[in-house]
């Protein structure tokens, strides 16, 4: 059976990146959408949701090669190995991972009578080697040749190239890449997400009655991008001939350094600002399963009491880019967004109403507590 439209398939749809647009798409007139994550998951109003574990191609050939409702595609899933969320990216075995996921998804789409459209995946400021170098031109454009060092971005990209090349569904389909910086949003358990690893570190402290220090390293400027933009600018590649076979970076249109909107995160928590205490919150966080647990009892909140559930190895990201462990001055990390602005997408958020706006968000569905909690 045909269906009439344009549906979405989300894959990776419980990361931070994937929940976000999972919401978007659903709430968008005349689209499906479909959230696809290898754990059951309880999609948002208007979504659908498919179980499927990407590394399994015989899974994904049965579950999508069927299908000939799926247009677009948005590929937010990413594989981590345990304990690798750095180092990781260098290994071997997890580049082929991540193309052989990609290909578990697009190869069973893409075929005679299939009637997909559109491919968008994410790459990142890992695509200029902020992740191996000590510090990049600046700003990093997409017009630059690639880095010169091995990365699943340039595997799956390549792989899209090639794929299209020769595409094989009715309708030939395009691709976009999107290239966000830091992530922000309210997905629970993700691997790169600070935003609730931070909390939990938060108020940690506010029950030993100590003020909110800022447990980074040395200054250095940056750019966020909100998870909801990220969203925005999907939907909208998914749809303009300017994006089409483009690569796009993508940020919030300003820049920020922790240590300034450290007193903004403060504030959303309900939390005085103490003075910097440096620390790796990757290794001190996640052994206060206890502590949690007492804090969920204590105030009743709907989180998991499983912490990892609830930050994934976000403490760890969070030290990765709070610079812990390193030595100043660093470099600032700039990409331009000159680029995407240009071909039509131009929405924007000022960073410190983002960490605002996020922590409340946690705070509304009683994963954290409320700032009036922690000042009683």
């Amino acid at each position: 059976m045909t269906t009439p439209g344009k549906t979405a398939l989300i894959v990776g749809a419980t990361g931070v990146v994937g929940q976000a647009c999972l919401r978007h798409f659903a709430s968008l007139p005349g689209w499906r959408a479909i959230g696809v994550a290898r754990r059951p998951i309880t999609p948002p109003p208007g979504a659908e949701a498919l179980q499927l574990d990407l590394q399994d191609s015989a899974a994904c050939a049965a579950a999508l090669a069927s299908r000939d409702d799926i247009t677009h595609v948005v590929y937010a899933a990413v594989y981590e190995q345990p304990g690798g969320l750095v180092g990781g990216w260098r290994d071997q075995d997890q580049m082929r991972t991540n193309l052989q996921m990609l290909r578990n998804v697009v190869e069973p789409l893409d075929r005679p009578g299939g009637a997909l459209r559109h491919v968008t995946i994410m790459q990142g400021g890992k695509a200029y080697g902020v992740h191996i170098h000590p510090e990049i031109a600046v700003p990093a454009r997409e017009r630059w040749p690639r880095d010169a060092h091995e990365n699943f971005y340039w595997l799956q990209e390549d792989f899209l190239r090639e794929r299209q090349a020769k595409a094989s569904s009715s309708t030939g389909w395009h691709f976009t890449i999107m290239r966000p910086r830091i992530v922000f949003g309210d997905a629970m358990g993700s691997h790169m997400n600070p935003i609730p690893a931070i909390g939990v570190y938060a108020w940690l402290r506010h029950e030993q009655g100590l003020p909110l220090s800022y447990p980074g390293g040395p200054a250095r400027v940056n750019q966020a991008i909100d998870a909801d933009l990220i969203a925005q600018a999907c939907a909208w590649a998914a749809e303009a001939p300017n994006a089409r076979n483009e690569t796009f970076n993508l940020e919030n249109g300003d820049v920020f350094v922790w240590q300034n909107v450290w007193p903004a995160i403060a504030d959303a928590l309900g939390m005085p600002v103490g003075e910097p205490e440096p620390q790796s919150l990757g290794a001190t966080v996640p052994g206060q399963q206890k502590a949690w647990e007492r804090i969920v009892d204590k105030y009743q909140l709907a989180a998991p009491r499983e912490l990892a559930a609830f930050i994934g190895q976000g403490a760890t990201y969070a030290d990765f880019q709070m610079n812990h462990g390193k030595t100043g001055p660093l470099p600032p990390v700039i990409m331009s967004s000159v680029k995407i602005r240009q071909a039509g997408f131009a929405a924007c958020m000022d960073t410190e109403d983002m960490f605002r706006k996020w922590f409340g968000q946690l705070q509304q569905r009683r994963l954290l507590p409320t700032p009036a909690e922690a000042r009683a």
